[in-house]
C-alpha cells in the first residue's frame, strides 16, 4: 500500500514506524513543512499507559524514548507564593524536539521516506497514495479541504496562554497562581530534561489586556512574566520559542487562545484524521501526544487487520472515537475550571487543591481522605515510595514485554 503521512510530528512519524513494522512492503512516506530538526514546544508528558503502548507495538523506540525521561513524583500547588500544597501523582516528560529525533531516525531505519520543507498546496499531489493521513495539527489544512465532510467543530477557549521554557528546574510539577492589579494569573511547570522546564503561562483576556501584553513587544513581555513569577523563578529566566537569543525581534510574543477540535467523521474517501487533526485536548491535561500515538497505532492495527480500507478506516473511526471521548470531556471540564479560576482560588489552600484536582470530574469520595494524608511529609513519602515501587513493577513488565516483541518484529521484517 502507498501511504502518505501529511505532517511530521509524533502521528505521523509514529503511525509510519507502526505501519512498516507491521508491514515492511508498506511504501510510507512523511511529509514535513519544517526542516529537519525543527519543531516547536518544550516538553512533551507522556504517562505509563502511553509507555505500556510504546512498548508494546515498538520496543526499540520505547526503550529509547523512555531512556532518561525527566519524572516527577509529587505536584504542588502554590497561590500567592505561599506554603505548597501537594496533590501526589507521578509522570513523565520528554523534550519534543528528542522525541521527534528519535521517531524521525527509527522511521527512516525502517525505510520511512521523510521529506521536510515540503508543502502540499493540493491533495492533487498525491494522486498516486492509496491512503493519505492527515496528520497536520489542529489548524490542518489538509482537514479544512473536506471540513463539510468531517463535520469538523472549532471552540475557541477564553483563556490567554503563551508555552515559554526555563532553566529554573523544579523537581514537583507545579501550578501557581498570582494575583495581580490586573488579576489572576497562573503557569504550569514541569522538567523536560536535566536543565530546562516548560512553563506554560495562562490568565483570562482581561487580565493578559490589562497587564498590557496586547501591546507589549517580545522581550518586554518577558519582562514582565519574571517579574509577576520572580518568587517562583527564583532569578532565572524566561525563554520564548521564538525569541530564545533575547533581542531578535520577531514580532509579537506568541500569546494563544486554545482551539478545541472535534469531528463527526474521522475519514473521506481515502483521507483519514489522526492526532490533534481529529481531536484536541487541553494542555492543561496533559494527554495531546499521548492520544496521538495511540491513534497511530490503532490505524495501524486496522488498516493491517482489514483487506478493505473502507471497513479498515471505518473500525479505526469507530475505536478511537470511543478512546477519546472521555479525554476530551475530561479536557473540556479542565478548561472551563481554568476559565473560572478567580470563583476558586480564595479558598483555603488545601481546598484549592482539591478543587483544582477533581476538575476533571468522575472523582472517588475516598480521594479526599488521601488529599489531606498528602499534606504530611511522613505519608507524603510513604505515597512517593508506594508509587515508586508500582513504577518499578510496570518497568519490568515492559522489559519482558519487550524481548517477546522484538522476536516477533524481526520475524516481521524478514517476511
Amino acid at each position: 500500500m502507498n501511504i502518505v503521512c501529511v505532517g511530521g510530528g509524533p502521528a505521523g512519524l509514529y503511525f509510519a514506524i507502526s505501519a512498516k513494522l507491521r508491514r515492511r512492503d508498506h511504501d510510507v512516506t512523511v511529509i514535513e513543512r519544517n526542516p529537519a530538526g525543527v519543531t516547536y514546544g518544550w516538553g512533551v508528558t507522556f504517562s505509563d499507559a502511553l509507555l505500556d503502548s510504546l512498548y508494546g507495538n515498538d520496543p526499540e523506540s520505547g526503550r529509547e524514548i523512555n531512556a532518561q525521561p525527566a519524572s516527577w513524583d509529587n505536584q504542588e500547588v502554590r497561590v500567592r507564593g505561599g506554603e505548597p500544597a501537594h496533590l501526589g501523582g507521578y509522570g513523565f516528560a520528554v523534550g519534543r524536539k528528542l522525541l521527534i529525533d528519535i521517531l524521525v531516525k527509527r522511521a527512516m531505519t525502517l525505510g520511512v521516506d521523510v521529506q521536510f520543507e515540503r508543502e502540499v498546496g493540493d491533495l492533487s499531489e498525491l494522486a498516486d497514495a492509496d491512503l493519505i493521513i492527515a496528520c497536520d495539527g489542529a489548524n490542518s489544512r489538509v482537514r479544512a479541504r473536506y471540513a463539510d465532510h468531517f463535520g469538523t467543530g472549532v471552540e475557541v477557549g477564553a483563556n490567554k496562554y503563551i508555552w515559554l521554557g526555563t532553566h529554573r528546574v523544579f523537581d514537583s510539577f507545579i501550578f501557581a497562581f498570582e494575583e495581580t492589579a490586573a488579576g489572576w494569573i497562573w503557569f504550569y511547570a514541569y522538567r523536560f530534561n536535566a536543565d530546562t522546564t516548560t512553563f506554560i503561562v495562562e490568565c483570562s483576556t482581561a487580565t493578559w489586556e490589562g497587564l498590557g501584553f496586547d501591546q507589549l513587544g517580545p522581550d518586554e513581555s518577558l519582562a514582565l512574566l519574571e517579574h509577576i513569577f520572580q518568587r517562583q523563578l527564583d532569578g532565572h529566566p524566561l525563554i520564548s520559542p521564538h525569541n530564545s537569543t533575547r533581542g531578535r525581534d520577531l514580532g509579537r510574543t506568541p500569546w494563544l487562545n486554545f482551539i478545541r477540535i472535534t469531528n463527526t467523521a474521522w475519514y473521506h474517501d481515502n483521507v483519514v484524521l489522526m492526532g490533534d487533526a481529529a481531536h484536541t485536548t487541553h494542555f492543561s491535561i496533559g494527554s495531546g501526544t499521548t492520544l496521538a500515538m495511540q491513534d497511530a497505532i490503532a490505524l495501524a492495527d486496522n488498516v493491517e487487520k482489514y483487506n478493505d480500507l473502507p471497513t479498515a478506516l471505518r473500525s479505526y473511526q469507530r475505536e478511537r472515537c470511543a478512546a477519546v471521548r472521555d479525554a476530551q470531556g475530561a479536557a473540556l471540564n479542565s478548561t472551563k475550571w481554568f476559565e473560572s479560576v478567580p470563583r476558586y482560588v480564595d479558598q483555603e489552600p488545601i481546598q484549592f487543591a482539591y478543587d483544582l484536582w477533581k476538575r476533571r470530574g468522575g472523582y472517588p469520595l475516598w480521594r479526599y481522605q488521601l488529599h489531606l494524608a498528602t499534606q504530611f511529609t511522613a505519608l507524603r513519602r510513604l505515597r512517593c515510595a508506594f508509587s515508586a515501587a508500582r513504577r518499578e513493577q510496570r518497568d519490568r513488565r515492559r522489559l519482558r514485554l519487550a524481548g517477546g516483541n522484538e522476536a516477533h518484529d524481526h520475524g516481521a521484517l524478514t517476511r
